[in-house]
């Protein structure tokens, strides 16, 4: 009777998993987004501690170890001007990793703004503002983002910001896409009968159902802004020496001899630059898998 009565009370208190309890159960089983965290993590943690873990300057030239091979004094070997390699591949992920959370951070508040009055006002102005958004789409954006650096000068900031101000339109889709399937939900007429604005309506009744997917393009955003600040950095349009970032590394080890004879020039950043891209990708397949409205169902 005793047992009987400690399973019945066991049952009657046991609340019914959320959704989002389900999501997040759902991510920490992905493999591969939790490889993708895993490595981030570490990424960004040997980033912000490089002081602590190398004892050469990123920038100081040494001309006495000009192009040296991997020992016990350079792990990774030194570069043309005798620079650790180690050292500046652990600053620059500083910098690239940075460029991709800032023009992203960008990118998705000119889109979530724009996807917002579009799909809420709809009419006239939603055909105005997505007239804008596909003719920004018509043209390949790395050409436009070259063209448009080139113009601005090279620097770390003219990268983030052309970046951030170029590639806003896919998110700008994707929310506009989540208002006009939400905006006509029972929830949304209810707040409309009881008189609530629509900005309100907007911000705080719609805008929180679709931050899942925003979630998920903003992983997938990050990982294609370093690949950009890599390509702006490669053609010397983004950062500039001798502030390292691993697209510069890249530049810096272009040439035939380097390519063929001294592979820890160019492997290292080319490495660091494969493994934050995939890990993020990972991280967004996992968001996108577990927020799936038909799995957590």
């Amino acid at each position: 009777m005793t047992t009987a009565n400690a399973q019945t009370i066991t049952f009657a208190t046991t609340k019914p998993e959320s959704l989002w309890d389900k999501a997040r159960r759902r991510f920490l089983r992905h493999k591969l987004a939790m490889f993708g965290v895993v490595t981030l993590s570490l990424l960004i943690f040997v980033s912000i501690a490089a002081p602590l873990l190398t004892p050469y300057s990123p920038i100081e030239l040494d001309l006495r170890a000009i192009r040296q091979t991997p020992s016990a004094a350079h792990w990774l070997g030194t570069d043309g001007t005798g620079r650790d390699v180690l050292t500046r591949v652990l600053y620059a992920g500083r910098i690239s990793l940075s460029v991709g959370l800032v023009s992203v951070s960008i990118s998705m508040i000119i889109g979530v703004i724009i996807g917002t009055i579009a799909g809420y006002a709809g009419g006239k102005v939603d055909m105005a503002l997505m007239r804008l958004t596909d003719m920004f789409m018509t043209f390949p954006s790395l050409v436009i983002i070259i063209t448009v650096a080139s113009a601005m000068g090279p620097s770390v900031y003219n990268a983030m910001l052309v970046i951030g101000l170029l590639t806003w339109p896919s998110i700008t889709r994707l929310v506009r896409g989540q208002f006009l399937s939400l905006r006509e939900e029972q929830f949304v007429r209810a707040a409309r009968s009881i008189g609530v604005s629509s900005w309100e309506i907007a911000f705080k009744h719609i805008f929180p159902n679709t931050i899942s997917s925003i979630a998920v393009a903003i992983t997938f955003g990050v990982a294609n802004a370093i690949l950009l600040e890599a390509s702006l950095s490669f053609l010397g349009l983004g950062v500039q020496a001798p502030t390292p970032s691993w697209g510069n590394m890249l530049r810096d080890a272009q040439s035939l001899n380097i390519l063929e004879g001294m592979p820890w020039m160019w492997l290292p950043p080319g490495l660091m630059i494969a493994l934050a891209v995939i890990s993020i990708n990972f991280i967004g397949d996992g968001l996108r898998d577990a927020l799936d409205p038909r799995s957590i169902l």
